[in-house]
């Protein structure tokens, strides 16, 4: 108790670790669980079936598992989960998840939610991912481990973002991202790799090539998109190249961004 400011609010039912710290003016609901060594700054609210993981921190005027700004959410039982070690910065929303979606919201592990970005119901979002300030994750997307989302941009509902994609700031994304691509423009074209990242990451200068060998035939390459996936992945011993290819033939609701 010596670590919960005496002006926060703790429903009968939170479950707080003894190592948890709670500010000044915080909220927490009476389904929240907080784990070892989270901390909510001041003025933190956190309600609804939210778990958060080991040492996350939430910083000041955050909203995080609310209800679903989904008109068909008829107040269902639903969830977020927050993995561990994030950071989520000032003024960040993350919503709770919908029965039609699954009923679960779910953030991973090391990641970087900036002031003013929005999360919203039934979202995956994976390890080391950043949300850059005021940029908006609509329902029922995908992320996957190591994206970036620019400042300002949004993600369509529905839509997949590949590990290690970047989007750039101020870019709407209306289809689905490959692994490792490099989105940019207003209306979110594919506009190469994202080889900063990759060789950010230490990947191999071999597997660098052979990723840029894979844009080309994606982007000239005969038939259909999808045709020249399988081609690639029939051609390619590369692992990297191979995990576009899987991501390119799994389920989706969307279309891809193709290079242009």
């Amino acid at each position: 108790m010596s670590n919960i400011h005496p002006s926060a609010v703790i429903e009968a039912g939170a479950q707080i670790d003894p190592t948890a710290k709670v500010g000044p003016f915080c909220v927490v609901g009476p389904k929240v669980v907080l784990g070892p060594d989270v901390e909510l700054k001041s003025h933190v609210v956190v309600t609804g079936k939210t778990t958060v993981g080991e040492g996350t921190v939430i910083f000041s005027f955050a909203v995080i598992g609310e209800i679903p700004q989904d008109l068909k959410f008829k107040g269902e039982s639903s969830a977020l989960m927050i993995g561990q070690r994030n950071r989520i910065r000032e003024h960040v929303t993350m919503n709770a998840g919908t029965e039609g979606g699954g009923g679960v919201t779910k953030i991973g592990d090391d990641g970087l939610f900036m002031a003013g970005c929005h999360i919203a119901h039934d979202a995956v979002i994976g390890d080391r991912v950043i949300v850059v300030n005021s940029a908006a994750i609509a329902g029922h997307c995908v992320l996957e481990d190591d994206v970036i989302v620019g400042g300002l941009s949004g993600i369509h509902q529905f839509v997949r973002i590949g590990q290690g994609a970047i989007i750039g700031a101020v870019t709407m994304v209306t289809n689905d991202v490959i692994p490792f691509g490099l989105v940019q423009a207003p209306r979110g074209e594919l506009d190469g790799l994202n080889l900063v990242g990759l060789k950010r990451r230490g990947v191999a200068r071999a597997d660098i090539t052979a990723l840029r060998a894979a844009f080309q035939m994606l982007a000239q390459g005969d038939g259909t998109f999808h045709d020249r996936a399988a081609r690639l992945g029939a051609d390619t011993d590369s692992d990297y190249v191979k995990i576009i290819v899987d991501f390119v033939m799994g389920d989706s609701d969307r279309s891809f961004l193709t290079p242009s």
